[in-house]
């Protein structure tokens, strides 16, 4: 196991429990990064006094430094104080969210990290060109999303991926499941937030009423696991304690199954290929509610669909795709678009921007300015 962590995004739900198992494990958090959450991260500075923590925006960068005066923690700011984080320790835990988490990622590889993933839209924006640098420089990326933790726990089995049919990526259905077209429409940002399964921060929240985070987990496990998409299915999982399976040739399943707790996956990311006691509840069976298993509306939840058809598409095509729905979430977020203004958005970007195949960096990122400014 890696002693020493850097923390990227540590301020969102994803890092604030990835600190919680970080204590109760005894690691070392090296680096701690943020937005602009200045509140939030001098009190995890002052509690895990880290060698360094760096604010994305600069304005709370200099704000930290004056909070933090009185103590040897070194506070920097602006995108490259993100990269110098994410090279300071052994592993590195991506919980930023957008494409922000590319840059730092890439550099994290280049310097030979592990990188515990929970940013997917540096897979979703730039698989192929993440896991051709993983290969190159002989970094390991362990998934934290708890469906591809799953999944790569399943496929420890494996002796060739030959053998493996299909992964199944389980999706609970979000608050809106079992709703028509006509009932979601009207439905508020405040519903939409209403997730009965899992905690987790606003836009990842809504991603899941709208199916685009399962979307989004399909190509992030085509990248990851370099199969196509025929080979990865969705299925509506309400209980949310099957996290997802892998089916093999021979008809066999596996499946890995817990309680739905975020802190699970971070923690076998953080001590692969180990396990150990941690904060997590144990499932217990006994109480479970009984499993049932459904197939995704994709009339009601267009999303899904979409993030299929950029996947087909290829090339830049999915780097458009995630930066119109971080966007179009955004605006709903702030209660200045309807529920289904975010495929309607998603779509028209697509439509709009042209798709570069075998895209360098740069092309990527262009792509996603340009599906951005579609969006307003």
């Amino acid at each position: 196991m890696n002693k020493t962590l850097s923390i990227l995004g540590s301020t969102g739900s994803i890092g604030r429990q990835t600190l919680e198992v970080a204590e109760a494990l005894g690691l070392k958090v090296e680096a701690l990064t943020a937005n602009s959450d200045v509140k939030r991260m001098e009190e995890q500075a002052r509690k895990f006094r880290p060698r360094m923590v760096a604010m994305a925006d600069e304005t709370a960068a200099e704000d930290l430094s004056v909070r933090l005066s009185d103590t040897d923690i070194r506070v920097a700011g602006g995108a490259g104080a993100l990269t110098e984080a994410a090279t300071m320790a052994g592993t590195v835990v991506t919980a930023v969210v957008g494409v922000a988490g590319l840059k730092p990622t890439l550099a994290a590889i280049r310097a030979g990290k592990r990188i515990a993933l929970a940013n997917k839209e540096t897979l979703v924006c730039a698989g192929e060109l993440v896991m051709e640098t993983a290969q190159k420089y002989r970094a390991e990326i362990v998934p934290v999303d708890s469906e591809h933790s799953a999944i790569f726990q399943c496929l420890r089995a494996v002796q060739d991926m030959s053998e493996v049919r299909r992964l199944i990526l389980t999706c609970s259905g979000g608050p809106f499941y079992g709703k028509t077209w006509e009932e979601m429409a009207p439905m508020t940002c405040a519903d939409a937030l209403k997730h009965p399964n899992w905690r987790m921060g606003p836009k990842i929240t809504v991603d899941c009423a709208t199916l685009m985070n399962k979307g989004l987990e399909v190509i992030e496990a085509m990248r990851l696991y370099r199969l196509p998409l025929e080979k990865v299915r969705v299925v509506i999982h309400r209980q949310s304690i099957i996290h997802s399976m892998v089916e093999f040739r021979d008809g066999a399943v596996l499946a890995q199954m817990g309680a739905p707790d975020m802190r699970l996956p971070i923690q076998y990311a953080l001590t692969y290929p180990h396990r150990t006691e941690g904060p997590a509840e144990p499932l217990d069976l006994l109480s479970c509610p009984p499993l049932s298993f459904a197939e995704p509306d994709r009339t009601a939840f267009p999303c899904l669909g979409l993030a299929e058809e950029a996947v087909r598409t290829g090339g830049t095509a999915c780097a458009v795709l995630n930066a119109a729905n971080e966007e179009a979430v955004g605006l709903y977020l702030r209660d200045r678009i309807g529920f289904y203004d975010i495929p309607r958005l998603v779509s028209r970007a697509m439509e709009a921007v042209p798709v570069t195949q075998n895209p360098t960096l740069q092309d990527i990122l262009d792509a996603d300015s340009a599906a951005r400014r579609q969006v307003f």
